[in-house]
């Protein structure tokens, strides 16, 4: 059963330059801290150059949780995010501390449906190394930050990129995470750039990887 909610309201903002509009709400569900939101809003702004709007926090998804998996279906709560109207906003990134799942893969950091309208972050895994060891805080918010980057590309369009060092390339664990850049390669900036000049008139000045 999808959620009921509300008519969606922002707390706070994080905005790009004075022509740009607000395009990205982020949503946080569940007890996610406010400072996780305010990270990947900060990115939102610095690295894709859009505005980005802090959403209020929604209830958590409960009609998705799979009580075989002990894990949260991300395509169930896609469908039922992308019911909901999120007036203003072109994309809402709704981030989670939940365990997120897709059939194929035993776990995922994010989910995005090509070309849509709302993209998931998972916190669950963020927080530990490959050896169970805890991660410091910045690390932490860097990984969510980047997971959100690249599940926004997905919303625009942008498939996965076989260039290492863009932020369009698949990662598969925390540690292929940490080796991934905060920027597309010339050629995913290139296609997003293209994926937003009709959205009202935005113009970004998204961050591409240095040259050489």
């Amino acid at each position: 059963m999808a959620p009921s909610i509300g008519p969606i309201q922002p707390m706070n903002e994080t905005r790009g330059p004075p022509d740009v509009v607000p395009v990205i709400g982020v949503a946080p569900v569940g007890g996610v801290s406010e400072i996780v939101t305010k990270v990947i809003a900060a990115h939102i702004s610095g690295y894709l150059n859009l505005s980005a709007e802090i959403l209020r926090p929604l209830d958590a998804p409960e009609y998705a949780f799979d009580r075989q998996r002990l894990q949260y279906n991300a395509a169930k709560i896609l469908a039922g995010l992308e019911s909901v109207c999120f007036f203003g906003f072109e994309k809402i990134i709704a981030v989670f501390n939940v365990d997120l799942f897709i059939p194929i893969f035993s776990h995922v950091f994010g989910e995005a449906r090509q070309g849509g309208g709302v993209a998931l972050v998972s916190l669950f895994r963020l927080g530990r190394q490959r050896d169970g060891a805890t991660s410091p805080p910045a690390v932490v918010h860097e990984r969510a930050a980047k997971v959100a980057l690249h599940e926004i590309g997905h919303l625009f369009n942008l498939f996965h990129c076989d260039d290492t060092r863009c932020l369009m390339h698949f990662t598969g664990g925390v540690d292929d995470l940490d080796q991934t850049p905060l920027y597309f390669c010339k050629y995913c900036t290139t296609y997003f750039k293209d994926a937003l000049r009709p959205i009202q008139g935005v113009h970004s000045g998204v961050s591409e990887k240095p040259p050489g």
